[in-house]
């Protein structure tokens, strides 16, 4: 970002005044995406001129990101090829999200049967251990209420974690999705995760981006089921970048250096109690 002229502020920063109540919240903490979206928002209202663009989570994005579902289809289509279990990783859901888009409007509509799987860290199991409720979308809870599945806005996930999954809450459509039982989720530790991470760049030459590798973890487990059952199965997969910014985490997993915190559910629960109470 720096080389094409930006100005980084690692968060949480002392440069706001919501980064300075998350530090003295959290000593020493290394943020999450929930700390970054209340700085920038901060910024983006104290600022003239200055406004703030939304990655991830609220059901905009996911629009905008089914330009990947839809080119995956398109490119299925072209070769009269129909998955059975199509698998993303998911963090705030805009990665799943995009993906799946157009295949679950035909499983809605009726039309094909698809087995979805959202692949998420254990460090920050949002959908298989959160709870759905209405929540802040940002730690310095700026931002709107949302129904999701969340951790509490206050949860902070553990610096081990080296993917960009690190967020407490899901996209509201996609929690929808999976309250309705619509699709499956998953979680997976780390260091499985690259794992595979690195067995799939030695087979494809690609080293693929942490995020993505947790559905390449899914994907491994799913192919290695249908080789011991001898079913025939077609997989399709979210490989939405590569993991040339990530070496650093390359490296601590080579050297063995590598964890995996999973959150007590002690952590969690201390998080749901200061939920929003909408009813007040």
């Amino acid at each position: 970002m720096r080389t094409y002229g930006a100005n980084v502020t690692p968060s949480p920063s002392m440069d706001t005044e919501i980064g300075k109540k998350i530090n003295a919240e959290h000593p020493g903490t290394t943020g999450s995406l929930g700390c970054a979206i209340s700085e920038a928002v901060e910024v983006a209202t104290k600022t003239p001129g200055y406004r703030y663009v939304l990655g991830s989570v609220l059901n905009q994005v996911l629009l905008h990101q089914s330009v990947i579902g839809l080119e995956a289809k398109a490119a299925l289509d072209k070769y009269n090829v129909t998955p059975d279990i199509i698998i993303g990783c998911a963090g705030g859901g805009s990665n799943l999200g995009g993906l799946i888009s157009p295949f679950m409007g035909e499983k809605l509509r009726g039309e094909k049967d698809y087995h979805f799987i959202a692949v998420e860290p254990a460090s920050c199991p949002s959908l298989t251990r959160g709870k759905f409720a209405y929540d802040f979308c940002d730690t310095g809870m700026v931002c709107p209420l949302a129904k999701m599945f969340t951790l509490g806005s206050d949860f902070i996930p553990s610096p081990n974690h080296a993917g960009g999954l690190r967020y407490h809450g899901m996209s509201p459509v996609l929690s929808q999705l999976y309250a309705d039982g619509l699709m499956e989720a998953r979680s997976v530790e780390q260091t499985s995760v690259f794992e595979a991470a690195e067995q799939f760049a030695r087979v494809e030459g690609i080293l693929p981006a942490p995020e993505s590798s947790h559905a390449i973890r899914v994907a491994i487990d799913e192919a290695m089921k249908c080789k011991e059952t001898g079913e025939e199965k077609t997989i399709l997969f979210g490989l939405t970048g590569t993991g040339y910014f990530d070496m650093f985490a390359y490296e601590k997993f080579n050297n063995h250096e590598m964890s995996d915190y999973i959150p007590t559910d002690e952590d969690i629960a201390k998080s749901l109690a200061k939920l929003p109470n909408i009813d007040a």
